[in-house]
């Protein structure tokens, strides 16, 4: 039997199994009396053995028959749920999801598990698992202990020691990021940037690859060559957000000798092998998956990249109904006038069906968190109840797969500096226990995402002191801001590398990232916050990023689609309704004064010298901001396919990408949330 065709439905369904467990694990531990729970865990570790033992992963098979004797205990009233067996069980399911991680990453998904085994087996006979030392322990015990030395070839040792004869000193740094790092890659970088205004890196471990790769735990290492002090070095390097620890130590050359580079171990070759009895059966293709019966409903699993060549083959087909609908126009014809009506009907009920298709519940994102609110809850010392609200609501599965990180990060800073210590609480006259809200829900062609918490809030006046002395505002331009531009202010690039976090409620810490990943999606982000009742981080996304609806205009020759998303109305505004204000041009919009932009201007779109005494402009907004956008004509609503513009045009001012239109002609798209700005 050939297993490499049943491993991505292996990695899909385990994961499957693994949130399911985290989920009940939750719910058990709130009814610990509840049976019916443990059951629903047990099926879920009972099938996840099953599969791993047919499919030859040993350590995964050896932990889930441990888990599933202690649940079976509990489950036959031989043992009693209590704190210290559910720390344990999490711990296993940890394990688990660390080994199928490893699997679907190309691993071999195996783990030294002997400390989850053994904890799970005194706990089988009823004794006190606190005994046995966990991996991590013994490792951070022999970490200490361990005098960290770089091994260096030939070329390497020649550098260095002519490094030290001109004077330079030779360092070697260990640097750990916090257990929850999102983006480590992103810091990493930071770190050599630091490090390479102090002196030059001559070697790291793992190698720079594997660090923009993102291969390693939490923990590298640095060979540095400079003529800086290791203190000044190490204070440097601990101004980077998410740097945690920096052990830093000169270098002796004494006794260093060419060493032999490590051997890479070579893949193992999948071993065929027979069914176990008693073991169920593989799982199927991911075409093929037996249909599960819910309700009377029957799914199917399919390949997302099958998905993805479907959703471009269908982008061409919406270039072609264009194309056939301008050739209907010009020809007058009936007959075809008639076929390309019912064609452009039923395409538009397939890219319904298809867009769907590619619709996930955000439910998938946000199942994950509540097992991670418990864990920095009991860390931080803290009372919170996480609330979800809208896991249902669906979202392109492009997106979902993006959106997770920073959702982590928004949720982590909303724990760590949001909500207070429950002494802290109780002095305001609060209740103990701080609410985190989880939110998501449609609004028009968006799904929005809020993280709200009744915590301490962001102080006005901290931020703005704090961008004053990085030199980003004067205290004459702050004064003007409202509390809302203050708050984009901790989004800026750069504002999170503070001496001290707590100087700005913690609420830099990786924005910038958080906010550029958003952004990168064609969604928004934005602050609101009352200081001391809390804080809503509030994310605006796109429902799918390839079909648009848009306006088609016109300045002068060249045509512009604007998203309907972004519209509110088209109007015909005289010369004389145009005022001025601030030496900007503005209207009177429904008792509102709204900034006109000339996107010829703006576009730099050669004049043919006409002049009108109408202008069409259409009203755009932003959240509460609203702009009039003045083009020479409308043209008319249409659906386009959204094309990037390329690596090489990607910053050009106010354009989002491109359009291939009915008549072959190439239509930029604009990006409306840039003019606003």
């Amino acid at each position: 039997m050939e297993m490499n065709q049943y491993l991505e439905v292996f990695i899909e369904e385990s994961k499957e199994h693994l949130q399911s467990c985290n989920q009940h694990l939750l719910e058990l531990e709130k009814n610990p009396a509840d049976l019916s729970i443990v059951n629903e865990i047990f099926r879920s570790a009972h099938t996840l053995k099953g599969m791993s033992a047919t499919m030859g992963y040993e350590d995964l098979a050896s932990l889930t028959h441990q888990m599933e004797n202690v649940l079976d205990a509990i489950r036959n009233n031989r043992l009693t749920v209590t704190a210290e067996i559910l720390d344990v069980v999490f711990l296993a399911v940890d394990y688990l999801e660390e080994m199928v991680q490893s699997i679907a990453s190309g691993g071999d998904g195996k783990k030294d598990v002997s400390d989850a085994v053994e904890k799970l087996k005194l706990i089988e006979k009823g004794e006190s698992p606190s005994a046995v030392q966990s991996n991590a322990e013994a490792a951070a015990a022999v970490a200490d202990k361990k005098q960290f030395k770089n091994e260096y070839d030939e070329f390497e040792l020649t550098v260095l020691r002519q490094s030290k004869e001109q004077g330079f000193e030779v360092y070697e740094l260990a640097i750990s990021l916090r257990e929850d790092c999102l983006l480590k890659a992103a810091r990493v970088y930071m770190i050599f940037e630091v490090l390479e205004k102090t002196g030059e890196v001559i070697k790291s471990n793992p190698p720079v690859e594997q660090l923009e790769d993102e291969q390693f735990d939490q923990e590298f290492s640095i060979t540095l060559v400079s003529k800086e002090s290791a203190d000044d070095i190490k204070s440097k390097v601990m101004k980077v957000s998410e740097v945690v620890k920096v052990e830093i130590q000169p270098v002796s050359l004494d006794g260093f000798s060419e060493l032999d580079q490590p051997v890479q171990e070579a893949p193992s070759t999948p071993v065929k092998e027979d069914k176990p009895d008693g073991q169920e059966e593989p799982p199927a293709t991911e075409t093929k998956t037996a249909a599960k019966s819910n309700g009377g409903n029957k799914t199917i699993r399919v390949n997302i990249e099958r998905l993805d060549i479907l959703m471009n083959l269908f982008e061409e087909l919406v270039i072609d109904r264009g194309r056939l609908e301008q050739i209907s126009r010009e020809l007058n014809n009936g007959e075809l006038h008639e076929t390309v009506e019912r064609m452009s009907r039923i395409s538009g009920d397939l890219q319904n069906i298809i867009l769907n298709m590619r619709m996930v519940p955000v439910e998938t994102v946000f199942n994950r968190f509540p097992r991670m609110v418990r864990q920095l809850a009991r860390d931080l010392n803290k009372k919170i109840n996480l609330e979800i609200i809208g896991a249902e609501t669906e979202l392109d599965r492009t997106v979902i797969d993006e959106i997770g990180d920073p959702l982590v990060h928004l949720i982590r800073n909303s724990l760590d500096h949001g909500v207070e210590t429950p002494a802290e609480r109780k002095a305001k006259g609060k209740s103990e226990e701080g609410t985190v809200v989880l939110r998501a829900y449609h609004s028009g062609n968006h799904v929005f995402i809020e993280i709200e918490d009744d915590g301490a809030g962001i102080s006005r006046e901290k931020v703005i002191s704090k961008a004053i002395s990085k030199g980003i505002l004067t205290r004459q331009a702050a004064d003007a801001l409202t509390d809302n531009q203050v708050f984009d202010l901790i989004m800026a690039s750069g504002f999170s590398t503070a001496e001290k976090i707590s100087d700005i409620s913690g609420r830099g810490v990786g924005l910038d990232v958080v906010k550029n990943t958003i952004e990168s999606l064609g969604g928004t982000i934005s602050i609101d916050s009352t200081e001391n009742q809390g804080t809503v981080f509030s994310i605006q996304l796109p429902l799918t990023l390839s079909i648009i609806s848009v306006m088609l205009v016109e300045i002068e020759k060249e045509k512009f689609a604007i998203p309907l998303s972004s519209i509110i109305e088209t109007a015909i505004v005289k010369d004389e309704d145009i005022l001025s204000a601030h030496n900007q041009k503005v209207i009177d919009f429904r008792g509102r004064v709204v900034p006109l932009l000339f996107l010829k201007d703006i576009f730099e779109v050669p004049s043919a010298g006409n002049q009108d005494n109408f202008h069409s402009v259409i009203i755009v907004r932003k959240g509460e901001k609203m702009a009039g956008l003045v083009v020479d004509s409308f043209i008319g609503q249409q659906e386009v396919v959204l094309k990037s513009l390329g690596n090489y045009l990607t910053n050009v001012f106010a354009i989002s990408g491109a359009t291939i239109l009915g008549d072959g002609q190439v239509a930029l798209i604009v990006d409306c949330n840039a003019l606003i700005k």
